[in-house]
């Protein structure tokens, strides 16, 4: 395999930077193939290093001239940089480069997107603008220039001038060259004010392209409640005049953080009720909080280096989290959060790509935007959180923003403000950093003399350079009822800190029904020795929410794996349970939904595998669809019954109320379809006046063999919203029948309008097919060579978007030797290519591992 540039970086080789940088001065003359970008930086030398070596990044950039303190100079240039002989003294170092955004595929650094000017520099795109020590603890004041007959013209910080053609920006506060941005084009803002709780006026903007100014109003809404929540919870203040958001359509990512022009891909900002649904409207107030309260943890507290990148995502992760739940519900949120780390974070860890939350080593940096890195970095600031109980985690935090504020830091400087704050030594804590893996951790129980006894053990199966595992510090939230069902011992956390430890209650009067790790107190693994009776008991009578739902979701998964692999049918005692469930008015409708929702082929997938069974996609498939039909039948009555409750007199609401009663609606829409013969759902899609209930009519149209007439309308009706239309592509092919899947896919980027140089048109093809999980495996093959066929074409022209998807491919060890053999010659056929990229090649090499 040709691995270009594969050279691997070590957290154990970080050196301080020779030079540090005392200003940045930026002018860019645009011009789409022509930019000219001049700098002028001031450099003084790292007194906290020897070293005097003068290196600058630069890749894609025609340097036209350099100077050093005025004078000419000749750098050495190579396709990653820059040297030049420098002053061991202060010193001004000037250059002009040209480049050309328009020709810009990768979306690094500054590129065009339908005629607009956009950056994008995180992690090591600023490199691709101009030569500059591209890493993140070298952190200076900036002053851009842009000239341009573009009418809006926008970077970081404040405005301080402007004229016919040019304006100027000044950012006061010190930030790394991830955190520039530019932005240039026709554009047209929704405006608002904010003032802080110390009483300064900021003035807010939402930019976006002439025509999107209707579905601005909810993203302002959600910044404006972000903002006044961080000075709540967190007394975090905004510390600038102006706070402006761009949508942009071509984005790799969501969103971006940029000091005071957060940059964002349109669908995560752009939104209304009759083009977004429930879904979109709950990740665009999570995406505009997390964008948000980066302007603390992330900007004014950087990461050192990027090893350190869950110092602040995983931090800002878990605030999101936060917020989100506070504006959800609190149960409700963390069902979601932890669906969400199962199905990416969990999978990751099992398979060929599992890493630390601090990696120790990449290649390409940008491949380590994972899961792991967010949602299990999350999960670690939760159980942190958990240790120290809520006063000394603000006592801590406090301290945190108070020590190291203007600070590039680390992990260790982290964990010392709670040592220091709270007395605590998290000496044994910090291993889930820098251990890769979910812990298991398996449940034992004896009762005598009402005395009840848990044991514990923990183990962390071996990953990719780690073979051995040590004991974690691992917070598991217990309560336990009587067989009564009442709650006899409220939730209690007991902390697990070796390879077995055991936990006694005195003074029950009857053998207790544990409901171990509430609340997903730990991102571990649970093994107990329960049956379906015992599930059947917590899911009627739980009280912590989270378990209520996971006893039925464990309940499903044992259902389902016994009609896998011993041809069994569902269960009546559990389908009377889910009755239960859905008949239960005490319970919140969006739980209700969440309950009747059956776990996915891959979840399933995982499942089987975990129980020593080689999976097979198209029998876990059937067994679904076996599932769902026996629960339309036996639950027909309160489904129909729930479907007409939960319908919503009067203007639409996106609040977690209404969210609720409309996925609960849903729910029920999607197993009575399986019985009317698509009756309800025809007339909904016919009657909706909003996306959500249009395209979840929709779906269960296509779902049951439906729709191909609402198919169309629908595209003549929206086919000329992008945003809605990614929606369109990607639904027929999710819900797909296995056997149509891959043909379905061909046919859509056949399409004049499948754009697939567009991340969200790619992913909504593409990515749709890898989540079909029966239709992605099909036993010919198929679904690998198409994905694959797409993958090296993306990686031509973008390597972050195709090195990203390439993860369709991590759990291949799972399966089937043939399977195993196709999906082997795509990763080789996909690798093995003279240009193949850096981030493609290293993601190729893990998965193989070679």
């Amino acid at each position: 395999m040709t691995n270009p540039a594969q050279q691997t970086i070590w957290l154990k080789d970080y050196t301080p930077p020779a030079y540090l940088v005392e200003s940045v001065s930026l002018t860019f003359a645009l011009a789409p193939r022509a930019t000219r970008v001049v700098s002028k930086i001031a450099f003084r030398p790292n007194p906290e290093t020897a070293d005097r070596s003068f290196f600058l990044h630069g890749e894609q950039l025609n340097l036209l001239s350099a100077k050093i303190d005025g004078k000419e100079v000749t750098p050495d240039v190579t396709e990653d940089g820059l040297t030049c002989p420098a002053p061991d003294a202060p010193f001004v170092w000037e250059a002009e480069v040209e480049i050309s955004p328009e020709t810009n595929t990768a979306l690094e650094g500054l590129y065009m997107s339908n005629g607009m000017y956009c950056t994008q520099c995180e992690a090591e795109g600023f490199r691709k603008i101009t030569y500059y020590p591209d890493r993140p603890d070298v952190m200076a004041p900036f002053t851009v220039r842009i000239e341009s007959d573009l009418p809006v013209l926008l970077s970081n910080g404040n405005p301080s001038a402007s004229g016919d053609g040019w304006a100027e920006w000044h950012d006061p506060w010190p930030k790394p060259a991830y955190l520039f941005a530019l932005v240039a084009g026709e554009l047209v803002n929704h405006p608002d004010r904010f003032t802080t709780k110390s009483g300064k006026d900021v003035e807010l903007n939402i930019w976006v392209r002439p025509g999107d100014e209707g579905k601005c109003a909810y993203g302002m809404d959600a910044l404006k409640r972000s903002m006044t929540w961080d000075e709540e919870v967190y007394g975090r203040e905004y510390d600038l005049d102006i706070f402006n958001i761009v949508a942009v359509d071509d984005f790799n990512m969501g969103a971006m953080e940029n000091k005071g022009l957060n940059i964002f891909n349109s669908s995560a900002v752009l939104c209304s009720p009759e083009t977004s649904t429930d879904a979109n409207f709950a990740r665009i107030e999570a995406i505009i909080a997390h964008e948000y309260f980066h302007n603390w943890t992330g900007n004014r507290i950087t990461c050192r280096d990027w090893f350190q990148l869950c110092l602040k995502e995983g931090l800002t992760v878990y605030r999101d989290q936060q917020f989100s739940r506070d504006m959800r519900g609190e149960a409700v949120h963390r069902i979601e959060e932890v669906l969400a780390l199962r199905a990416r974070q969990f999978r990751e860890d099992a398979g060929p790509l599992a890493h630390p939350v601090r990696p120790e080593s990449f290649v390409e940096i940008n491949n380590f935007y994972t899961a792991t890195v967010y949602e299990k970095g999350a999960e670690v600031i939760g159980m942190l959180k958990q240790l120290v109980g809520d006063e000394g985690y603000a006592k801590a935090l406090d301290l945190y923003f108070e020590r190291h504020d203007g600070d590039a830091s680390t992990i260790e400087d982290w964990l010392k403000v709670f040592e220091d704050a709270t007395g605590r030594d998290l000496t044994q804590f910090k291993r889930w950093y820098s251990q890769a893996g979910t812990p298991q951790v398996r449940v034992t129980d004896d009762y005598a003399d009402g005395r009840y006894t848990l044991t514990l053990e923990q183990e962390t199966q071996p990953t990719p350079g780690q073979s051995n595992k040590d004991p974690l510090v691992i917070p598991v939230a217990v309560g336990l009822l009587n067989p009564n069902g009442d709650e006899v011992q409220p939730t209690t956390v007991l902390e697990l800190t070796e390879a077995k430890q055991s936990f006694t209650f005195e003074g029950l009067s009857s053998r207790p029904v544990p409901s171990i790790l509430r609340g997903f107190s730990a991102p571990v693994t649970i093994q107990k020795d329960s049956d379906d009776a015992e599930r059947t008991f917590l899911l009627a009578h739980d009280t912590d929410p989270f378990n209520k739902w996971e006893a039925g979701r464990t309940l499903a998964k044992s259902v389902l794996s016994r009609m896998v692999l011993n041809g069994e049918t569902a269960p009546t005692s559990y389908l009377d349970a889910l009755r239960a469930v859905a008949r239960d008015d005490t319970l919140d409708p969006a739980f209700r939904s969440l309950a009747l929702a059956l776990p996915g082929g891959e979840d399933m997938a995982q499942s089987i595998f975990a129980l020593g069974h080689c999976p097979d996609p198209d029998a876990i498939f059937r067994a679904c669809r076996s599932l769902r039909d026996a629960i339309a039948a036996h639950l027909s009555e309160p489904l129909a019954s729930l479907y007409d409750q939960m319908a919503i007199d009067g203007p639409f609401s996106p609040d977690a109320k209404d969210a609720g009663r409309r996925s609960l609606r849903q729910s029920a829409l999607s197993y009575l379809t399986r019985l009317d013969g698509g009756e309800r759902a025809t007339a909904l899609y016919a009657a909706a006046d909003n996306m959500t209930e249009q395209l979840g009519a929709l779906a269960s149209l296509i779902a049951n063999g439906h729709g191909q007439s609402e198919v169309q309308s629908f595209a003549n009706q929206w086919g000329h919203d992008r945003l809605v239309m990614d929606k369109w592509f990607g639904l027929q092919i999710s819900h797909a029948q296995p056997e149509e899947a891959v043909s379905t896919a061909e046919a859509l980027t056949q399409r004049d309008d499948f754009d697939w140089k567009n991340p969200n048109r790619f992913r909504s093809v593409i990515g749709a097919l890898a989540m079909n999980s029966a239709g992605f495996h099909q036993a010919s093959g198929a679904g690998y060579a198409f994905v694959a066929d797409w993958l090296i074409r993306m990686d031509e022209a973008n390597p972050q978007t195709a090195a990203r998807m390439s993860t369709a491919f991590d759990s291949w060890r799972r399966y089937d030797a043939d399977r195993q053999g196709m999906i082997r010659d795509a990763l080789t056929r996909i690798g093995d290519r003279p240009n193949v990229s850096r981030d493609m090649a290293e993601m190729v090499t893990r998965m193989l591992g070679a």
